[in-house]
């Protein structure tokens, strides 16, 4: 597995024979509204042009349909071609872009060796949740790689928590900028982050979602600081600069 994070919720993976690109926003830095007065969004540019980013791309995959998850630019910068996967009631939009091979994920999609399951994500709580929409989370699964479970933009609650439980993967993505709604909390923060690490030690934690939007309200030497405050140590919740690439291959039987 080769987990690269272009910007935000922006990666490139590369699991069990395939290329996947989750959730393209290749919108120019301060091409976007701000959320909070503060700067215009994206914060900061891609790590490398767009064309480097499709290229060898396989399929695509959208967890929802907010332009830091799935902009204007990208709509027209992904290949019409490839195939996208997506959660119910997304298709029609993305149809519209021009993309012909949708494929909405209700419980689980085969792609040779890969299994992707989709599970319960929350993005917020309370009111915000309405305004914020459906969002999913993803497991990948596959013979000779570590299980992945790519949280999505959600807050830790109790069925994200099970469903973690009942995957039992070698890796966990989260997005840990912290943002806020409404003055509610939207996506995990700090304490939140740290909470899952401490829950499923097993497990390897990559934290995304980072320093590239205004209404998030935790940086990534933040997270690191509790994180060591906790005992966490660098092996176990790694932080992903723009533009780096993570591998990792099936754990090792102890």
């Amino acid at each position: 597995m080769k987990l690269k994070l272009l910007r935000n919720a922006t990666l490139k993976l590369d699991y069990g024979g395939r290329t996947f690109l989750l959730d393209p926003d290749f919108g120019p830095r301060h091409s976007r509204r701000s959320f909070t007065g503060r700067s215009q969004n994206p914060m900061v540019d891609l790590p490398e042009p767009i064309e480097d980013i499709v290229a060898g791309v396989d399929t695509v995959i959208v967890s929802h349909l907010h332009a830091d998850h799935f902009d204007e630019v990208a709509k027209e910068r992904v290949p019409k071609n490839l195939p996208v996967i997506c959660r119910p009631g997304d298709e029609a939009a993305i149809a519209q872009a021009g993309f012909s091979s949708i494929t909405a994920i209700d419980c689980f999609v085969r792609l040779g060796p890969i299994i992707l399951k989709r599970h319960p994500a929350q993005h917020g709580t309370g009111a915000v949740v309405e305004k914020m929409g459906p969002v999913m989370g993803l497991s990948f699964e596959a013979p000779n790689e570590p299980t992945l479970y790519w949280c999505g933009d959600s807050v830790l609650y109790p069925p994200l928590r099970d469903a973690i439980a009942a995957t039992g993967p070698d890796i966990i993505v989260t997005h840990s900028c912290g943002a806020m709604w409404d003055n509610t909390l939207i996506v995990m923060d700090e304490e939140q982050t740290l909470a899952v690490a401490e829950a499923f030690p097993r497990a390897t934690l990559i934290a995304t979602h980072m320093e590239a939007l205004d209404h998030a309200t935790v940086s990534r030497a933040a997270l690191r600081k509790a994180a060591k405050e906790r005992g966490i140590d660098t092996k176990r919740l790694r932080i992903p600069l723009d533009g780096e690439t993570i591998e990792a291959g099936v754990p090792a039987l102890v």
